[in-house]
């Protein structure tokens, strides 16, 4: 089968743009201010939702599956608004608005020729599951179960499951739970699907929580109890306008199963922790279908640790109580260069021991130059530059207040600021047609990125660049050019404090490829982390996988890092998705080496449904 994984989006047709979603449930939340698909909102099964549409057209062009009932409803409910391609575009450069018309069109052919839509039809199990759900919350349907087969893990296989249900409360789980072991029927708690590890799928029972999305403030005691739908852009977005801040995950990732299955984590985890920091109590539903809470004396106790072992899933999180942090109005966002990874490591470690900052996080060239472009095309160009032209491998992300800030100032490390940021952004076109970026070095020879320091180097950039949402649009498909200058005339699509704390910085991450992220904590030992980072490379190099240096992020003061490196794979390339599975297993080989080894190197896949642990068991024990 012929790769298309890299072409451009106007050179692929619908198969070929729906084979490439990237699952990443970003659809389900309204991150642009654009709308969310009013189908998917009303329904909430992922089938009503461009994802789901997606994969449901992918099977039906390779005839894995039947036109059914629900089929028809899923394809008559899509009214081509076109939202989805102003998300899907930012993120990945795909128009899934093609897929959802093809979609039509082959569900609407296949009727007009005569086509017979294959009912589905209730069991004996399916009937008692509509008893505790309702009749429109639970299905067999083939055009239902296909859309949660399978996510983007090169790891395991699909597995379509034979149920899908869609409780609303935690009594109907505690039921539903009761019901499943009675009959024997292995169930599967679903988020929103963003693992990629293959651990939201099964043969049996699907649980999609997603219409469980409670949220109570209750603000005198700093926190905030979520139901298990709740994503954590809504849950941030929500916090925000009380005048708070939570640790986010990423944007689409439902909290409570994002705890539960490996605890919360952000370049904001250098000041607000990691794991059970993160909140204040959770309310499960054991195995056997009963309620116990965190804070229950006789609950299991999950704050401890187990390293090297996979545990099994405690029970069901049906509710959590995040905790709510305070905000200034005098916080920004900066950007420090470096021209090694040790200088990276050894100024993060000196903020974070000095409790400078609120978030700290060095980025590779891949992360900073995908975030930063339109187009795949313009991020490789881009990452040229920043590598080749500017002389800058790492850059240090930094969120704080204005103390912070003018402590980095002091301590003689030049930035970009804020400003310095923005004509980036938004004069990108202009900055890779740029002469003058020759000069750069020269004036920076005797010390490196001294030409930040010059006064009127923004005034300088800014009259050379000209950015502005206009400039920076014109790369876009001319059609969604005047939604995308609309969208960078808004303050937040370029304010560095907005942007992290919100997680949008790394969703585009996976855009030229999806990737399987290598994740570790570790001390922040210079000589440690460079030889991970060294042999992580090795082990791609010589699978042929593209990868690259993803984040490190300190913890605990500086006496722990969050080290991530990139493996990036064409999930419709089975050659490829050997050869990745190959090298996962290679990483998780040495990993376990190293933990060994060192007693302090801990393999993020070994936190698994341990996310509710103390970080203090996790990191030390």
């Amino acid at each position: 089968m012929k790769n298309t994984a890299n072409k451009p989006e106007n050179e692929k047709g619908p198969y070929e743009t729906a084979r490439n979603c990237r699952h990443y449930a970003m659809c389900k939340i309204d991150f642009l201010g654009s709308g969310v698909c009013e189908s998917g909102l009303e329904k909430h099964f992922v089938s009503y939702y461009p994802q789901g549409r997606m994969i449901l057209y992918e099977a039906l062009a390779e005839k894995k599956i039947s036109i059914t009932e629900k089929c028809v409803e899923i394809a008559d409910s899509c009214n081509l608004c076109g939202k989805c391609d102003y998300q899907c575009y930012f993120l990945n450069e795909m128009r899934p608005t093609k897929v959802m018309e093809a979609l039509k069109k082959h569900v609407g052919t296949f009727i007009a020729n005569g086509g017979k839509v294959k009912p589905a039809k209730d069991d004996k199990i399916l009937s008692e599951i509509k008893k505790i759900v309702g009749d429109n919350w639970a299905t067999n349907d083939e055009a239902i179960l296909i859309t949660y087969s399978h996510d983007l893990s090169p790891i395991s296989e699909p597995k379509t499951p034979d149920y899908v249900v869609m409780p609303y409360t935690k009594e109907e789980i505690a039921s539903l739970v009761k019901l499943f072991n009675k009959n024997k029927i292995p169930y599967t708690l679903r988020g929103n699907g963003q693992n990629l590890l293959g651990f939201a799928i099964n043969e049996g029972a699907i649980i999609d929580v997603n219409r469980m999305k409670t949220i109570e403030f209750d603000e005198k005691n700093w926190l905030a109890k979520v139901g298990p739908g709740v994503a954590a852009f809504d849950l941030q977005k929500q916090a925000r306008e009380r005048g708070f801040r939570i640790n986010a995950s990423e944007p689409a990732a439902l909290l409570c199963a994002n705890i539960m299955c490996s605890g919360i984590m952000s370049t904001f985890s250098t000041t607000y922790g990691i794991n059970a920091d993160n909140f204040i109590d959770a309310e499960f539903i054991d195995k056997e279908g009963s309620f116990f809470s965190l804070n229950d004396t006789s609950s299991p106790n999950l704050y401890s640790y187990k390293n090297l072992q996979h545990k099994s899933s405690p029970g069901i999180c049906v509710s959590a109580s995040i905790k709510l942090h305070p905000v200034t109005n005098d916080e920004s966002g900066i950007l420090v260069p470096f021209q090694t990874l040790d200088s990276a490591l050894d100024f993060i470690k000196d903020c974070s021991v000095r409790h400078i900052g609120l978030a700290l996080g060095i980025v590779g060239t891949e992360y900073i130059s995908v975030f930063l472009s339109p187009t795949k095309k313009s991020a490789a160009e881009v990452k040229d530059i920043f590598l080749n032209k500017l002389g800058i491998p790492y850059l240090v992300v930094v969120i704080g207040d204005k103390f912070a800030i003018r402590t980095i100032s002091e301590m003689g490390f030049p930035f970009f600021d804020q400003r310095l940021f923005n004509a980036l952004y938004l004069g990108l076109p202009s900055l890779k047609s740029a002469e003058w970026l020759n000069l750069i070095k020269e004036l920076s020879d005797d010390e490196p990125y001294s030409y930040l320091r010059i006064k009127s180097f923004a005034d300088l950039l800014e009259t050379a660049l000209a950015p502005s949402p206009a400039l920076y649009s014109q790369e876009i498909d001319p059609e969604l050019r005047p939604f995308f200058e609309k969208l960078f005339s808004r303050e937040e699509m370029t304010n560095l404090v907005w942007l992290n704390m919100n997680r949008i910085m790394s969703t585009k991450l996976g855009r030229r490829k999806p990737f399987l992220p290598v994740l570790i904590y570790l001390p922040i030992d210079n000589v440690l982390v460079n030889e991970l980072n060294d042999k992580f490379r090795l082990i791609a190099d010589k699978y042929q996988i593209d990868n690259d240096f993803g984040f490190i992020t300190p913890i605990d003061n500086g006496k722990r890092c969050i080290f991530e490196y990139d493996y990036f794979f064409d999930h419709t390339n089975p050659e490829e998705i050997n050869r990745i599975r190959q090298a996962a297993t290679e990483v998780n080989i040495l990993v376990d080496e190293y933990s060994k080894k060192t007693g302090t190197v801990k393999g993020h896949p070994y936190v698994l449904y341990q996310g509710f642990s103390r970080k203090e068991n996790l990191l030390y024990s």
